[in-house]
């Protein structure tokens, strides 16, 4: 267990990769006023981080988050309780602290790698759906409680769950506020893979690694072709891609890529 008066979120990086880690195990890392801005906080700094290619979202402790922290953050938005400390401020005096948090103004442009080893619910699957990959442990559960307290998703979940599975079985999560087993968050395509509980971590890592060795611009651009053509006509997202290819092909990155190819060696990539 950790100290109480650690931060609330974690941050290590280890060459690209960037690991943000939840770091109230005891609460089972329910989203508190810190957390909140922490993350938001965390964000905006990886994204301006060009040595920083992938994000890993991991928990510490046997849940990965439990939602909005029921004592603190709710009592607080509802006006129940007065702000004690400079968490409570940021969160009441910056409207935009909770959307940056669950990455839906702005959207993160490198991907996020979510390593869900536990109870995923509320907030803490929103903070899911906002990631770009999820590997789970095969004991991880995931749902969205909040329609069993009166309350709604208010991170993203309404908006994001029936965009990312089946519109029928997003709203069975959203209005029974029921849980899933990790198996069956593979088989409707909440989760990417599905592994061991002691290989949660190599599993992720050897995943972020993968990724971060590829061109980070051409990375970037893909997330953000596919952000920019969501809900569009097939046409205009032909056209997004177009442009996105142009700007990939005329990069140093692209140029460096074949050259790299032809020489018979790995390529040195710089983001540009």
């Amino acid at each position: 267990m950790t100290d109480a008066k650690s931060p609330h979120l974690l941050s290590e990086r280890e060459g690209h990769v960037l690991t943000l880690t939840l770091n109230r195990p005891a609460q089972r890392n329910a989203l508190s006023p810190e957390l909140v801005c922490r993350l938001s906080d965390a964000w905006k700094a990886a994204e301006h981080d060009p040595d920083v290619r992938v994000i890993v979202l991991a928990a510490s402790g046997p849940a990965f988050s439990a939602g909005a922290d029921l004592r603190l953050l709710i009592p607080l938005l509802a006006g129940d309780r007065l702000p004690q400390d400079q968490w409570d401020d940021r969160v009441l005096n910056d409207p935009d602290m909770a959307a940056q948090a669950f990455m839906r103004r702005p959207i993160c442009s490198k991907p996020v790698i979510a390593a869900v080893n536990g109870i995923a619910t509320g907030g803490g699957l929103e903070l899911v759906l906002a990631t770009t990959l999820r590997v789970a442990a095969a004991t991880a559960k995931f749902g969205l409680s909040e329609v069993q307290r009166g309350l709604i998703p208010g991170g993203g979940g309404v908006a994001r769950l029936p965009r990312q599975i089946f519109p029928v079985l997003a709203m069975e999560l959203l209005l029974t506020g029921d849980f899933i087993g990790a198996g069956r968050a593979a088989a409707i395509g909440l989760v990417n893979y599905v592994v061991p509980g002691d290989q949660l971590t190599s599993a992720v890592t050897r995943l972020a690694e993968r990724i971060a060795s590829n061109g980070p611009l051409a990375i970037r651009l893909i997330i953000e072709a596919v952000s920019k053509a969501e809900g569009r006509s097939l046409a205009e997202a032909f056209d997004i891609e177009a442009r996105s290819f142009d700007r990939a092909v005329e990069s140093e990155d692209g140029r460096e890529g074949a050259v790299a190819f032809l020489e018979k060696r790995a390529p040195r990539f710089i983001g540009r």
